[in-house]
């Protein structure tokens, strides 16, 4: 019951109105700004954003091969792309060639030893691809049938 006395609001009231009727310049500035603050804090809590999931994309197959054609087209299409395939590969190599020549040319003038330098790079691609050969061709490893699943249980302190 003492609880429910307290909560009377009655005296703040009138606390408020005496204090608000005394002359005072300031007091309906104060009174807008309070009103202010307090209204702009119950909108912004009061306000509820829902975010929607994207709408579904709408999807265009774009199809650049005619549907009707033939065994023998697509073969054709095939070996011609397979012609562009080899004919880029190619001059890929001779740029790549042409690169390592203006490097030798470079080192010679430099006064490297160019051809320990391309022996030893040879070495290390061979190593390379042969490290690279194994590890696709050896099975993953597997754990013991007898391993546990999860992590190890802390060990026994044997201080204890």
């Amino acid at each position: 019951m003492r609880f429910i006395s307290r909560l009377n609001p009655g005296p703040g009231i009138a606390d408020f109105w005496t204090e608000f009727r005394k002359p005072n310049p300031y007091r309906w500035p104060a009174l807008g700004i309070s009103m202010l603050i307090t209204f702009t804090l119950l909108y912004l809590f009061t306000q509820e954003r829902v975010v929607l999931p994207p709408e579904r994309p709408v999807v265009t197959y774009i199809t650049s091969f005619a549907p009707d054609r033939t065994e023998a087209e697509i073969v054709a299409a095939n070996i011609a792309n397979q012609q562009q395939q080899d004919e880029i590969a190619r001059l890929a190599a001779e740029r790549q060639e042409r690169i390592r020549d203006m490097y030798r040319t470079l080192g010679e003038m430099s006064g490297m030893d160019v051809e320990r330098i391309e022996r030893e790079a040879a070495e290390e691609r061979a190593a390379e691809q042969a490290a690279e050969a194994t590890a696709n061709t050896s099975p993953p490893a597997r754990p013991a049938a007898d391993a546990p699943l999860g992590p190890a249980p802390p060990a026994a302190d044997p201080a204890q």
